[in-house]
């Protein structure tokens, strides 16, 4: 009997086929108050190459900083039609956009707040494990005091907060870098 490698299989599942029905790229129907923003980016490989058929699920606090969640006790007003929770699909060359609000700030460790931020989770093929990761905004003077910032080191926390894009006010760009030099920061959940 001879051994030989067999070739290899593509490790599911296949987000966009499977789930698609299930796309939440406007967080805050009309109505819900705050901030409007559009978030656009790219998830891409270490060579700066596009990741197609990943998925990012979002999940954030209402511009007052209450999470619709049973969890979050605090006294300040839901919306009804917010629900803080997104998923979106990249496409072909990497890309995806959401619609949401910037966040208020909700409570962290030591009684402090933290600066209004994105929980991002990444899926994709071949990724056993989720990756965890934030959005920040740009130019907020709370991000110099989030716990979960400060643990990060000054040169990579570029990696998590947003930019001001180009393209129109209202909008803002932010990449997940998979590995590399620019590797978005990833925490462990």
């Amino acid at each position: 009997m001879k051994h030989q490698a067999t070739t290899s299989q593509t490790v599911g599942p296949f987000f966009r086929i499977g789930l698609e029905r299930l796309l939440v790229d406007n967080l805050v129907p009309e109505g819900v108050s705050g901030e409007r923003i559009v978030i656009t980016g790219r998830v891409l490989d270490a060579d700066s190459q596009p990741v197609p058929d990943a998925m990012l699920e979002l999940w954030q606090a209402n511009a007052e900083g209450k999470y619709a969640h049973a969890e979050d006790v605090q006294k300040k007003t839901l919306e009804a039609a917010f629900h803080g929770f997104g998923r979106v699909f990249t496409e072909e060359d990497g890309s995806f956009r959401f619609t949401t609000i910037k966040p208020g700030r909700v409570p962290g460790p030591d009684d402090g707040l933290q600066a209004p931020h994105i929980v991002v989770s990444v899926f994709m093929r071949g990724l056993l494990r989720r990756l965890v990761t934030r959005i920040y905004f740009p130019d907020d003077p709370a991000n110099r005091e989030d716990f979960a910032l400060n643990l990060v080191e000054p040169s990579r926390r570029r990696t998590l907060i947003a930019r001001n894009s180009s393209q129109a006010t209202g909008q803002l760009e932010w990449n997940v870098v998979l590995q590399g030099p620019a590797e978005t920061v990833f925490f462990d959940c």
